[in-house]
């Protein structure tokens, strides 16, 4: 603070003219000057004793708001009257531990809490969940089946998947 009251400067002064000021004052100086003037200005700047504008150390401006640190401010506190007495209140066994894990179902259905049966009889839209059965055949597609001509050649059997592509054979007159 000395230091910075010395130079007289509008803009403060920067580490350097602080630390030849210090030199300048002090005979002995620990090897570690510099380290112990980095941590000391630092401290110094958290608790606002100091302000840093442009690399520049000066003293703050008394009629400038406090600075906030970061985050959110705390709440604040609600005023206790004095008047008003805290009655501790009675003890009470602790809670039993939980085990671990989704707790087991109940055996039967009234033992259920009214929140859970609330939730089976939600309304439900007529569909059971999942994709639907096949159809079975009827009758009249059976043998309407067996009636149609066959569709596929009664020779080679087709295979699962996408047939080859088949290359027209190429004609050639001859005696071109």
């Amino acid at each position: 603070m000395e230091a910075i009251e010395a130079s007289n400067d509008a803009n403060g002064c920067n580490k350097t003219a602080i630390a030849k000021h210090i030199e300048s004052t002090q005979l002995t100086l620990p090897p570690s000057h510099t380290t112990l003037l980095n941590y000391h200005l630092n401290q110094m700047r958290s608790s606002g004793q100091i302000a840093l504008v442009k690399n520049n150390y000066m003293k703050p401006d008394p009629d400038a708001p406090p600075k906030r640190g970061r985050g959110r401010p705390p709440k604040p506190k609600p005023e206790v009257d004095s008047s008003h007495v805290a009655v501790p209140a009675p003890s009470v066994s602790p809670p039993m531990p939980r085990g671990r894990g989704r707790p087991p179902k109940p055996k039967d259905a009234s033992s259920e809490p009214s929140s859970i049966q609330a939730k089976s009889k939600a309304p439900v839209s007529g569909r059971p969940r999942g994709r639907p059965p096949k159809k079975a055949k009827t009758d009249s597609e059976t043998v309407k089946a067996d009636e149609a001509p066959a569709a596929q050649p009664t020779g080679e059997r087709r295979g699962r998947g996408r047939p080859p592509k088949v290359k027209p054979a190429m004609v050639v007159p001859v005696g071109c």
